[in-house]
């Protein structure tokens, strides 16, 4: 087994942290791209392993399409095969092969997709056959369950005969991803328009335009570094390159959970400072919106010893691991824990009677946000980080990062 080590900084942490691109950006531009036929000129391309298992997916003629544990690559390229009308066979990780697809199948059949279960109803892996146009542009999904199923139906929807109105039945979650994904379709020049007050995202047909695209920095790897200026000593700032003050990326919304915290940001022309001020005891928040923050976000309170209601967080069971029993385990060991006060709706961060003694050692359970969201408690006290080799599926460069401002002991075991 490998590790790392984290020791707490000698001091305040003064750092300049050069941000990985956003993946959820990369991925979308990806498959925008390929539905121009790759005739787009796109920038700044996510180094990590999710977009770049989608480039090699994109430019493979194999006939099985191995998605390893990138869920949106699975979900984007289910559609983005049926549109093109290729025969693949898609595949995944184990963990992959859990996860549910079939409200995405079930959409993509209304509007004329051959596709089959090659094992298991519902669940990868799936064999895509052909498509032949249905006759119907209308399809109603569930909006709860995954932004990534809307968004990979609205973007091959210009290349449907007659467009697409999708109807989004029951509470509508992750709607920044929703949005994001519209707005870069526009870029690429869709015809894309929602109601939501009626919950419909209606798409035109019509062919996409190549053009010019540069993918933003991540801010799900900037909030990292929120909850290390949070729990580092007073003094601190750290500043994060290549973020913008009006992003399309949902997880922007760390600038406000934060600022109870004790983070303030500052925009600059080259991205963001991060300084301290005084923290409030206790916060509320609903991750609905921004499910991928909720880790990083209860990590932190669970080291910072504020209490932390939860709510929004249903999805997280379904993630690359059950996020939520992940972190009922881990914070354990920091001196906190996740309790359930509301069955599968709302939850509380609260500090135990009595700590651990020693060094905690955080499993990862093949969980980046997992690995990433507990590294900041290196700020308070020692941290060993178990198998930290996950952060390559979106920050190949976090321990890299990391130790900019402490000490990063890799052991092997």
């Amino acid at each position: 087994m490998n590790a790392v080590h984290l020791l707490p900084p000698d001091g305040p942490v003064r750092a300049t942290i050069p941000l990985a691109s956003s993946k959820s950006e990369s991925n979308r531009a990806l498959i925008l791209d390929a539905l121009t036929g790759f005739q787009c000129d796109l920038h700044n391309l996510s180094t990590a392993r999710d977009t770049q298992t989608m480039i090699r997916l994109l430019k493979s003629d194999d006939a099985v399409a191995d998605v390893l544990d990138a869920g949106t690559t699975m979900r984007f390229l289910t559609a983005y095969f049926v549109v093109t009308g290729q025969q693949k066979t898609l595949t995944g990780t184990p963990r992959m092969c859990e996860r549910p697809i079939g409200m995405l199948v079930d959409a993509l059949r209304t509007l004329g997709a051959d596709i089959e279960y090659i094992r298991n109803e519902g669940y990868p892996p799936l064999k895509i056959n052909g498509f032949s146009a249905s006759g119907t542009n209308r399809v109603s999904i569930r909006g709860d369950v995954s932004s990534q199923y809307i968004s990979a139906l609205i973007m091959i929807a210009p290349s449907l005969p007659d467009g697409l109105t999708l109807t989004l039945t029951g509470d509508i979650g992750s709607r920044p991803y929703i949005e994001m994904t519209m707005a870069q379709m526009r870029v690429f020049g869709a015809d894309v328009t929602a109601d939501w007050d009626a919950k419909t995202i209606t798409v035109a047909p019509g062919a996409y335009q190549p053009c010019t695209y540069a993918v933003e920095s991540d801010w799900s790897g900037a909030s990292y570094w929120y909850s290390v200026v949070a729990l580092a000593e007073q003094g601190s700032v750290i500043e994060l390159l290549g973020l913008k003050e009006k992003s399309l990326q949902g997880d922007s919304a760390i600038v406000d959970i934060m600022r109870p915290l004790g983070v303030e940001s500052s925009f600059t022309d080259r991205g963001v400072l991060l300084t301290q001020k005084p923290a409030e005891t206790a916060l509320a928040w609903d991750f609905t919106n921004c499910p991928d923050l909720a880790q990083t976000v209860a990590a932190c309170c669970g080291a910072l010893k504020a209490d932390l209601t939860l709510t929004g967080i249903e999805s997280l069971k379904i993630k690359e691991t059950d996020r939520v029993a992940a972190l009922q385990a881990e914070l354990q060991k920091i001196g906190a824990e996740l309790v359930e006060v509301e069955t599968n709706t709302r939850y509380v961060v609260r500090q135990l009677a009595t700590a651990p003694e020693g060094t905690p050692a955080i499993e990862t359970y093949d969980d980046h946000r997992m690995a990433m969201a507990f590294a900041p408690v290196a700020m308070r006290q020692a941290v060993v980080i178990e198998e930290p080799g996950v952060v390559a599926k979106s920050y190949p460069s976090f321990w890299e990062d990391f130790a900019r401002i402490t000490a990063v002991e890799t052991v092997v075991a």
